[in-house]
């Protein structure tokens, strides 16, 4: 079998069971955030923290809520940190292999791990202790994500709800989400890779022999159940610093789709919510449609690229081989780099700093399209439903008609939430890029000209989209980048959610409107191919001049 087939086949095979996934975990999901039966840990933990899991929350409420928790987590793992070396459960320390958090670098990870970013600007063997490890940045894996999931599930009841203002409830939806979504799937995720050679134990690691008569310390920890979360959540944050390229958290081949389907499953489901939820199941085919149109053609041009590079070395062997592992070849590692970047996950298994000048452009472009094809984990949903209350903004004007979206008028109020965040994000990229430029911190990289440009402008697009993969070849752990990519991740976190709340509840104060002959309908494939292209047009006409001066120029 060649390498062309093999990758269709991995493809095709993720298709199958993402299909699956989006009927019937879509259902589980649906039944989770709209039960009102509570399991009696549940009701102990809304006793511990002084909720009525009965009580209803206007958007602003419920994004005080959001911002509240965040604050405090944001905090509390700065402080764990910053005092690891106090802490017990510390056994990397005495093999001394272990480097001390710095502040700048304790607030780039805290508020990276917060924001379901995971970013790493350290190298997480040598720098976190165990404890550490699962204790403190494990835990952010599951909670960033449930409170992702539980925003989108947010605006989808102002969709589905009229004239009461009322979006649920934070705290409810965080401990269910959590505790019946994140945690069993994890749980299972994590059995099904120790199977296939995790490593999961509590040692501070083995000293081997190597070939040649040295010694070298090999990490022990609890890899698998955080490779889990990791991936499921979206989050992408590695137990090593080579992450999911490390033989210890992705073994095989296999272990590789599963983790690829671990990324997707969730946001591919939630579409499936969306439909359940609004009581219009075509509603949420018309939402994966789009996702799957653009995910579909990215992963198709990122193994395009990488499987035909350009140079003498990637022709006579067939495909660009640079920087990517053995055991996962071309293909797997072409999908997994657009899976991750199409998500907000950021795991790698190769250095995307080594692809194609046009293969290490798609990541890029991924992520600059908004993380909306799937998205990640609640963040991909409500990306494109803003998107879809664009579009049918646009289709309004176009015929001289007042725009409506399920019975909901979108006026001005409702697109001033949409057009704040799609703006907020290019704006943090664009500037940072500039920042980092103007002050000549871009010195810190071995690279120059475009490439080097493409190494910068990846660094923000990658922090400000919240995914947290990097290029390679630019030294971040120093103050201003620290600084500066951890703004970046924490107002490209919480400025979008924001817009995103006060959109669901100007929706959910709306009384219905019955659809009419100029009503746009929004389950027919037209509309697929709107939404698509007002993506893809709004991602070209934003970035287009900063791709124009990195992939693209080094790629022409």
């Amino acid at each position: 079998m060649n390498t062309t087939s093999a990758g269709v086949i991995f493809v095709l095979s993720l298709i199958v069971a993402l299909a699956v996934a989006y009927r019937y975990l879509g259902d589980y999901l649906y039944r989770v955030v709209s039960g009102s039966k509570h399991s009696a840990v549940e009701r102990g933990l809304y006793r511990a923290i002084g909720v009525n899991p009965a009580a209803e929350q206007t958007w602003g409420t419920y994004a005080r809520s959001v911002l509240a928790f965040s604050a405090v987590s944001l905090l509390f793992l700065y402080a764990f940190l910053r005092l690891q070396d106090f802490l017990f459960a510390n056994p990397n320390f005495e093999t001394g292999i272990n480097e001390r958090v710095f502040d700048h670098l304790a607030w780039n990870t805290a508020v990276s791990f917060v924001t379901n970013t995971n970013w790493q600007a350290y190298s997480g063997e040598s720098t976190m202790t165990h404890l550490v490890q699962a204790a403190g940045l494990s835990v952010q894996n599951f909670v960033s994500a449930a409170v992702g999931i539980a925003v989108a599930v947010a605006l989808v009841r102002g969709f589905a709800r009229s004239r009461n203002g009322q979006l649920g409830n934070f705290w409810v939806d965080l401990t269910r989400i959590t505790l019946r979504v994140l945690l069993p799937i994890s749980a299972v995720a994590a059995i099904l890779l120790i199977a296939g050679g995790a490593v999961q134990n509590f040692t501070d690691g083995t000293v081997v022999s190597t070939l040649t008569g040295g010694e070298q310390h090999l990490t022990g920890g609890l890899v698998a159940s955080q490779e889990a979360i990791k991936e499921l959540g979206t989050n992408g944050g590695g137990f090593y610093n080579v992450n999911s390229a490390h033989p210890f958290e992705n073994p095989s081949a296999w272990t590789n789709w599963l983790q690829i389907f671990l990324i997707f499953c969730i946001p591919v489901a939630l579409p499936r919510v969306f439909g359940r939820m609004v009581k219009d199941n075509r509603q949420g085919y018309a939402i994966i449609a789009v996702m799957g149109i653009l995910a579909i053609a990215s992963i198709a041009l990122t193994n395009v690229f990488e499987l035909h590079g350009a140079g003498t070395v990637p022709m006579a062997i067939g495909a660009a081989m640079e920087g990517k592992d053995i055991r996962f070849g071309v293909s797997d590692s072409a999908t997994f780099a657009a899976a991750t970047t199409l998500t907000s996950t950021g795991a790698v298994n190769s250095f995307h700093d080594s692809y194609t000048a046009l293969g290490g452009m798609m990541p890029m472009f991924n992520m600059m399209l908004g993380e909306v094809a799937p998205g990640g984990v609640g963040a991909g949903l409500y990306g494109m439903l803003v998107i879809a209350v664009i579009t049918v903004f646009v289709a309004g004007l176009m015929v001289g008609r007042t725009p409506e979206y399920l019975g909901k008028k979108i006026g001005a109020r409702e697109i001033k939430f949409a057009s704040l965040y799609f703006l907020i994000t290019p704006a943090l990229v664009l500037i940072g890029t500039a920042a980092a430029l103007a002050s000549g911190n871009w010195r810190t990289q071995a690279n120059v000209g475009p490439h080097g440009f493409s190494e910068v402008l990846y660094a923000f697009t990658s922090a400000s989209n919240n995914n947290g993969s990097a290029f390679g070849g630019i030294t971040v752990n120093t103050p201003w980048w620290d600084t500066a990519l951890g703004l970046c991740m924490l107002l490209g976190r919480f400025l979008p959610i924001i817009m995103v709340l006060g959109l669901a509840g100007s929706l959910a104060a709306q009384k219905p409107t019955p659809a009419s002959a100029g009503t746009l309908p929004t389950h027919q494939p037209l509309f697929v191919a709107m939404v698509a292209g007002v993506v893809v047009i709004l991602v070209a006409l934003t970035f287009l001049p900063a791709l124009a001066l990195g992939p693209l120029a080094e790629g022409l």
